[in-house]
Order: C-alpha cells, then structure tokens, then sequence
C-alpha cells in the first residue's frame, strides 16, 4: 500500500486487522509526511521516538488479537493536552520548558487504546483566538490556498490540528472548543470537528482556558472516524467533576445512515445581516439533502442567540482570568529576570508581562474587570443569567420534538493570515457567532464539510445535537457527508 498517511481512521483499522499493513509502516509514513511540512507549522513538538515504540506495542497487540479500533493508529495532540514527559505549553511562552509528571486523561484513553502520539500540534495561545496566529510557536498555515497563491488561517485555536488532519500528516487528532475551535478550524479545513457534549470527554490534564465551557474532542478526516476517535477518548473520570457518568455507547455501530422521521431544526436567528450568500446557499442545500434522506426540516426559533457572543466573551474571560492566575513564574515555567531591589510583586509582574501574549492579556484584563467588584453584577452576572436563557432555547426546541439544529459553522470560508486587524479583536470575535451558542448550553455540535466557495475553498455545516446523544448526531452527520460527496483535498506545496 502507498500513501499511507492519507488513509481514514476506519482505513488504516481495516488494512491492520487483514495484516495488510503494520502499525510501524503507518507510523513511518506520518512522520515522513511530518518531516515534509515545516512550511505549514502544524506539529511543534515531534515525539518520533515515542511513536515507533508505541506502533511496536501496537503490532505486538494486533498479533496477540487484542486489538482495539484505535490500535496503532498515528494521531497528533493539541499543545493544551499534558502528555507526560512531552513538553506542554498552551502554545505560551510562560509555560516555556514545562514537561508534565502526568497524563491527561484523554491521552491516557487513547494510549490505553493503543493509539500511536506522532507529537503536539498547535494552537492559539491557552487556546485564545479563531486563526492559529497568537502562538508562541508562530503561526500555522492552512493547507488550502487562496486562488492567488495567499497562504490562508487554518482557523483556530485548534488550527494546527485542523492542518494535519488535512494535509495527511497523521489520521486523526484531538482538539478543544471552547466557543467553536474545533467546528471553526474544521470548516476551515474541509475535515471534520465533533464537539462533545460537556462532560462526556474528561478535563482532567487539559491546560485550562475558560472551565465550563471547554471541552476536548476529535478532528478526523470522516465521520466514521469521529465516532471511532470519540469511543476511545471518553469515559467517566473521578478526577473530573464535572465528568458524567453515563456509559459511552459503541459510536460506530450507531451509525445507520438512517434518519427517517428525524426532526431537524433550522433557527431562523441564525440568517445574520450580511451573511454572504454561498453560505446561506449552502445552508439551503444541506437542509434539502436532510429532507432527501426522510428528515423533516422545522423552522425553530432560538430567540437569545444575539445575546451569545457578547454573553461568552464576559463568562470565557472571566473564567480564563481566575485560572490563568495560577501562572506567576514560582513553580515551573517561564520566570522573568529581575532587577536589583526587585521583590516578588514584580517578579509576577514581569513573569506575567513576558510570559502572556497580547491577546491573553487583553482576556485576562477584560475577565479581571468584569469580576471586580463593581461589575460583577453588571456583566458577569447579567451575562450567567444570558447563558441560562440561551440553554432555555434549546431545552424548548428539543422539548418540541427537534432531534438536531443545521446552521452555517461560519460566516465565511478561510481567509488570509494577517487580515484580522489585532487592533480590533471584535473583528476576529465575529468568527465565533454560529458556534458559541451551543458552548453556553453545553450540547454537542459536529462541522462537516458540505461543499466549496468560488475560490475552491471548504465551506461547513454544523449540526447541534441534544445532550449526551452524540451517536444520533454522528448518524445525522453521516447523511449529510454521504449527500455532499465532499472529497476535495488541498493541493499539496508545502
């Protein structure tokens, strides 16, 4: 077999379990396409000694038949996940040189599995952007080009996953959202982001940005592979408190491709002012093939969704203020250099200066004001009681008989490095207005790539699904991906 980087998840599964190919010839394939992409920026951390050894103790799993779907697959992991012993900074200078003495619970389930790490990928820093550009690694590159050559966003924060799953260089990936990075860089990307339900996917180990609102989950290249990754990654987790404990069902085999008599709502709050007209166009085509396939399409009514993007850059800043205080140069990572007379108020000043990117500053400032103690009432209260509105709108929808939301992931395909003003960062928080919603109610949302604008870019639709019944909203994702056909991939010149 060649090309073998550019398999699926259920692929390379298939092609292992008939013995056509080892866990070792796959591994090697993905590092050779890892050593081949430093113009795109995507893996920061190369871990190809741990790789070949985990694809040895895969090989070994396959030959004594123990096996599982997730057995000597090559994945790469987004910089906020600790993996022990492998450096893990958020993407931020302050957590420069920090090697974790302990494993994230997600990564110990997938290596529990017999998944295989290639390396870290990268992101935003803490997770705080939609375009991979505020990294301290610099910033990662789209594999899709403009039709004039002009390098592109791959999206973010998780954007360096969403350019490895796209450019092949290794099969499946983990990501978090938080308000949309994992269905934002997905969309970008022409590939696949399922965001959890909250709780479903432990916490524990994953470098924190805003804490009831994160939430880890799989960047894959099908749909199909979505539901494998997920089995693998959650579970209950005693170290998690927020972690359900409700059993984590066989994915894939709930995936029928059925959808008879589903009930799919379209929230009319979604049609924004100036939304452009391929993605409304788009919207329009999914919600046929839905039908198509024996789904009834609803016009719903989500009557707070306006409230949402002002609503979560109060509640995500200010949670992102109290953990990133944990941050102050004593315990590990970056301590500022201090000057004679200098005592600690100035080494956490400085340690915080230097270590903190713009953006991370300008969210820790915005979360500090907020919860202080003359506006707490006036925003951070005022934006809990928004949120609680807003998970009202979906608890009615899906109280009448809704099984799944379609919207836009969206508002417009990738667009290039640089074109977000940084002096207007409301520019850049514009991109999060379809996917912060579902975060502020915790629900479970998927992007699947659905068709391409005029420049041949991917474009996304996202489906939001009730609560802890990701399985329907894989099996609805499924329809969709099989009506589009979508099987455009990038041409490669990186």
């Amino acid at each position: 077999m060649t090309d073998l980087n550019r398999l699926t998840i259920a692929g390379a599964r298939d092609a292992l379990a008939q013995r056509e190919v080892t866990a070792a010839e796959l591994t090697e394939a993905c590092l050779a396409a890892i050593s081949a992409s430093g113009r795109l920026n995507a893996f920061v951390h190369e871990t190809p000694d741990m790789a070949r050894a985990m694809a040895a103790e895969a090989d070994r799993r396959i030959a004594a038949g123990e096996a599982l779907p997730m057995t000597g697959i090559p994945v790469g992991i987004k910089d906020v996940f600790c993996v022990k012993g492998v450096p893990s900074q958020a993407a931020s200078r302050i957590l420069s040189g920090f090697r974790p003495e302990y494993e994230s619970t997600v990564t110990q389930n997938l290596w529990n599995a017999g998944a295989v790490m290639l390396g870290k990928l990268n992101q935003d820093e803490f997770a705080m952007g939609s375009t991979n550009e505020t990294s301290c690694y610099g910033r990662a590159v789209n594999p899709w080009k403009g039709t004039d050559g002009t390098e592109l966003t791959p999206g973010g924060s998780s954007g360096g996953s969403a350019a490895a799953v796209a450019a092949d260089l290794c099969l499946g990936a983990t990501g978090t959202d938080t308000g949309g990075s994992i269905r934002q860089p997905a969309a970008f990307t022409g590939t696949v982001g399922l965001r959890p339900t909250y709780g479903r996917v432990s916490r524990w180990g994953v470098i924190a940005y805003a804490s009831s609102l994160d939430q880890a989950g799989p960047m894959t290249k099908s749909v199909r592979d979505a539901a494998i990754m997920l089995g693998a990654m959650a579970s209950v987790d005693p170290q998690d408190s927020t972690s359900a404990d409700i059993p984590v069902p066989d994915y894939e085999a709930l995936l029928t491709g059925d959808i008879r008599g589903k009930k799919i709502g379209i929230p009319r709050e979604y049609r924004v002012d100036g939304m452009p007209d391929e993605i409304d166009a788009l919207w329009r085509k999914g919600a046929e093939m839905l039908r198509d396939a024996g789904a009834e399409i609803v016009d719903i009514s989500l009557p707070h969704t306006k409230y949402a993007l002002p609503a979560y850059y109060v509640i995500a800043p200010a949670e992102a203020s109290s953990n990133l205080a944990r941050y102050d140069g004593v315990r590990y990572g970056h301590r500022a250099r201090l000057g004679q007379g200098d005592g600690i108020t100035e080494m956490y000043e400085k340690t915080r200066a230097e270590g903190f990117g713009p953006e991370v500053r300008r969210r820790i400032i915005i979360g500090t004001y907020v919860l202080s103690a003359g506006f707490y009432d006036a925003y951070y209260n005022r934006a809990r009681k928004v949120r609680s509105l807003i998970k009202g709108d979906f608890d009615a929808a899906f109280g009448a008989g809704v099984d799944a939301i379609l919207a836009p992931t969206t508002p417009s395909a990738a667009f290039p490095l640089g074109a977000m003003d940084a002096a207007d960062p409301v520019q850049m928080y514009l991109q999060d207005v379809f996917t912060v919603t579902l975060n502020l109610a915790g629900l479970p949302g998927i992007a699947v790539p659905v068709g391409q604008d005029g420049q041949g870019l991917p474009l996304g639709l996202q489906l939001i699904g009730r609560p802890f019944e990701e399985g329907d909203l894989l099996n609805q994702a499924l329809v969709l991906e099989r009506a589009a056909g979508f099987v455009a991939k990038p041409e490669r010149w990186w």
